[in-house]
């Protein structure tokens, strides 16, 4: 199964996956507009991976195969505070 991914300019470390280069037919408006205009990255060849970096292979295996695409967004940043309350036993209330 082939993929193309792009990368959003507007949004740090999101990627779209797409079926066909170019092809963004599948993809929502709003979600295009909340990407931005993609830049493309790399065509990738998902049959010969066994995994993918930021991203569940059958996950994003499942999405192209049902929808048509594969939004991956960054991992959400950790509190720091909240955790370190959490470590040392006090509540965050």
């Amino acid at each position: 199964m082939l993929t193309a991914v792009y990368k959003s300019k507007k949004k740090a470390d999101t990627f779209l996956f797409v079926e066909k280069r170019d092809d963004f037919s599948k993809v929502p408006e709003p979600l295009m507009a909340m990407f931005g205009q993609p830049h493309y990255v790399m065509l990738i060849n998902l049959a010969k991976r066994t995994h993918l970096g930021g991203a569940d292979l059958s996950l994003v295996e499942k999405s192209l195969t049902d929808v048509g695409f594969y939004l991956q967004l960054p991992p959400p940043e950790a509190n720091l505070l909240a955790e370190h309350r959490k470590q040392n036993g006090v509540d965050s209330d």
